[in-house]
């Protein structure tokens, strides 16, 4: 038999729906899925590195071009999974207390749990699932972790509302 015949095959669009299902399932309110071309993005990116807009986070330079390549930060990478998640608790309060200069105020971004961890649990959590569907094939969650240009991986994978497929 050929390698072909003893591969898998997989309804590409009914797993991207399975996983925009568990996603929600799990919490977020958008499962994006996009390619990891980037490249109408590097040169924007290598002016911005150039005017050293960086600062003194040097690890931006370091990676270079690999923001805009994830196939080089994780080798074998075709296809991204963006979600977003509404975290903020409900009772949050914040908004009562803007108008009290005596009081202090923290980012609301900062308030509840460490966003961080839930969203990478939750991120595990899918890529468990899926590889419980698929078997195994790899998968690395990133929680502003990893040198990559969330945004424009974010709009190709749907957030403006329109659903991409694998």
């Amino acid at each position: 038999m050929s390698k072909e015949q003893h591969e898998p095959t997989f309804d590409f669009n009914q797993l991207a729906e399975k996983i925009r299902k568990w996603g929600q399932e799990l919490g977020f309110q958008h499962v994006g899925i996009t390619d990891v071309d980037l490249s109408e993005h590097e040169q924007e990116l290598q002016k911005w590195l150039d005017h050293g807009y960086h600062g003194e986070m040097d690890w931006m330079a370091r990676h270079g071009m690999m923001r805009a390549r994830p196939a080089e930060l994780v080798p074998g990478t075709i296809r991204v999974i963006s979600v977003r998640m509404n975290y903020l608790p409900p009772k949050a309060g914040f908004a009562t207390s803007l108008g009290t200069p005596e009081q202090g105020f923290i980012s609301r971004y900062a308030l509840g749990r460490d966003y961080h961890k839930l969203i990478r649990n939750r991120l595990k959590q899918l890529g468990k699932r899926i590889e419980q569907d698929v078997g195994e094939y790899g998968f690395r969650p990133f929680v502003d972790s990893a040198p990559v240009l969330e945004r424009p991986l974010a709009e190709k994978a749907g957030s403006d509302g329109q659903e991409n497929t694998l």
